[in-house]
């Protein structure tokens, strides 16, 4: 047997690291925000007849960059994009990389009113809707976890989000009970019920607002991490609303105060 190592892997055996799959995103408005941001990430655009005013800039780029776009047809992108639900148009992007949150906040976090904190929400249209939600109110960040039962940037997530994981500054946190009380900001967890109303938690210049899992919601450690609790007051003819909801009330709410 020969001892040399087989061609193609370092010695030792193990295999080089591969390279995060790239991202789909679909959606005019989507496109749009990763063009105007990160345009550079873009590697490949496919559109439909349709769209060929929202594709004509993106296409000029590349072409500068000497990378491919195509006009294809409506099935074509359907297949490209993995749903019917794609706009008419799909760039094929770079991972965007979330690093770790940087402890405390860094300053220009805090000038937004609600920093939105995600732990366990696991739709990745949950998550969409609410990046959606942050930055139609005005947030200019977002926590995201690393617990296991969380929806990463998926295609659906950046459907969803109609470019507002784009705008967003997004950071992660695998830990959110020991995080929490190092943000230099006041924490407030969301609750089925317990909490205060949205116009009782101490107004702040910026507050973290914590979101947990849909079924299961947030753990007591993490709850008990917190300095407030809030509760939306609801008819009770439903027990709760969807967590993306929830979060466009409470970021809503707590941005008046």
């Amino acid at each position: 047997m020969s001892d040399r190592p087989h061609r193609g892997r370092p010695p030792g055996g193990s295999l080089p690291p591969r390279e995060p799959e790239p991202d789909r995103i679909a959606g005019p408005a989507a496109v749009a925000a990763v063009f105007a941001r990160r345009p550079r990430d873009i590697l490949r655009l496919f559109y439909v007849p349709d769209r060929r005013r929202e594709a004509g800039p993106v296409c000029a780029a590349l072409a500068e960059m000497r990378r491919p776009y195509r006009e294809v047809p409506e099935e074509e992108i359907a297949r490209i994009a993995g749903t019917v639900h794609h706009g008419g148009i799909v760039a094929i992007t770079a991972r965007r990389r979330v690093g770790p949150v940087v402890l405390p906040l860094p300053a220009a976090l805090r000038t937004a009113p609600v920093l939105p904190v995600l732990h366990g929400v696991s739709n990745p249209h949950n998550l969409g809707a609410i990046a959606r939600s942050a930055a139609f109110f005005g947030c200019i960040g977002m926590v995201v976890s690393g617990d296991p039962r969380s929806a990463g940037l998926s295609d659906a997530a950046w459907r969803t989000s109609e470019g507002g994981l784009e705008v967003l500054s997004l950071w992660s946190s695998d830990h959110p009970a020991e995080v929490l009380p190092r943000l230099g900001v006041p924490t407030v967890a969301a609750v089925a019920r317990g909490g205060v109303a949205p116009e009782a938690v101490p107004k702040a210049p910026c507050v973290a607002l914590v979101l947990g899992n849909e079924e299961e919601g947030l753990e007591d450690s993490v709850i008990r991490a917190c300095d407030h609790r809030v509760t939306l007051p609801g008819s009770g003819r439903v027990e709760s609303l969807n967590v993306s909801v929830a979060a466009a009330v409470l970021i809503h709410a707590l941005s008046r105060r």
